[in-house]
C-alpha cells in the first residue's frame, strides 16, 4: 500500500446520509476478480442517468471537484453489505481520505486494510465542512501524523485514530507486510519446532 501522511485537496462534498455499499459500488459490477478498475463504477447510479449520460447534478460530475482526493459525507457512511469492493472503488477513483461523522464498522475496517484513511468528525463539524464545500470549492489539508484536518481558512479539526491503524497507514503496511516485520522471529520459531 501507498503510505499516507499529508493529503491536500479540494474536498468533494457528498451531502448524503446512510450511503450504503450498494450505492458506492452496485452489485452488477462485482463480477471482476481484480482489485482495480472499480473507480469508474463509483456511485454509478447517481453519476449516470438511465440512458448512460452523466447526471450533471451529481457532485462527482462537477468539474470543480475533478481530481479531489478527499470525500466528505454524512452519517453512517458505508452501511449495508460487507463488500470490500466499496473501498476498492473509492480508492481506484482517487479518494485517499473519507471524512464522515460515522461509518459502518466493516467498511471502516476495510478502509484501513486498503490504504484509505477514514476520519470521524462530529456532525456539526461535518455540516460546517459540507456547507463550505457546497458554497465553493473548499480545500482541506489532512495531517495523519498530527491527526488534524485544516481548512483553507485555517480552521482546524482534530480527529482520533487507533495507533495500530495510524502506523499501518503512515508506513504503507497491510497485514501481510506487517507480518513480514517478524520474519526473523518466525523463521527462528519454525527452526526450533522442526
Amino acid at each position: 500500500m501507498k503510505p499516507i501522511n499529508e493529503v491536500r485537496s479540494v474536498m468533494t462534498p457528498l451531502n448524503r446520509k446512510n450511503v450504503d455499499t450498494d450505492q458506492i459500488i452496485s452489485k452488477e459490477f462485482l463480477k471482476r476478480i481484480e482489485r482495480t478498475g472499480f473507480g469508474k463504477y463509483l456511485f454509478y447510479h447517481w453519476r449516470f442517468n438511465a440512458d448512460g449520460t452523466e447526471n450533471k447534478a451529481f457532485v462527482l460530475n462537477d468539474e470543480r471537484f475533478a481530481g479531489s482526493t478527499i470525500l466528505v459525507a454524512h452519517d453512517n457512511f458505508g452501511c449495508g453489505s460487507s463488500r470490500e469492493h466499496a473501498p476498492w472503488a473509492i480508492l481506484d477513483y482517487g479518494f485517499q481520505v473519507v471524512i464522515a461523522p460515522s461509518f459502518a464498522d466493516i467498511f471502516h475496517n476495510n478502509c484501513f486494510k486498503n490504504g484509505i484513511l477514514p476520519i470521524r468528525l462530529s456532525v456539526s463539524e461535518i455540516e460546517e465542512l459540507l456547507s463550505k464545500g457546497l458554497q465553493h470549492p473548499y480545500s482541506l489539508e489532512v495531517d495523519l501524523e498530527k491527526q488534524t484536518v485544516t481548512g483553507e481558512d485555517g480552521k482546524a479539526y482534530a480527529f482520533e485514530i487507533d495507533q495500530y491503524y495510524k502506523q499501518m497507514l503512515l508506513n504503507g503496511w497491510d497485514e501481510i507486510s506487517l507480518t513480514f516485520q517478524y520474519e526473523e522471529q518466525i523463521t527462528n520459531y519454525e527452526k526450533m519446532h522442526a
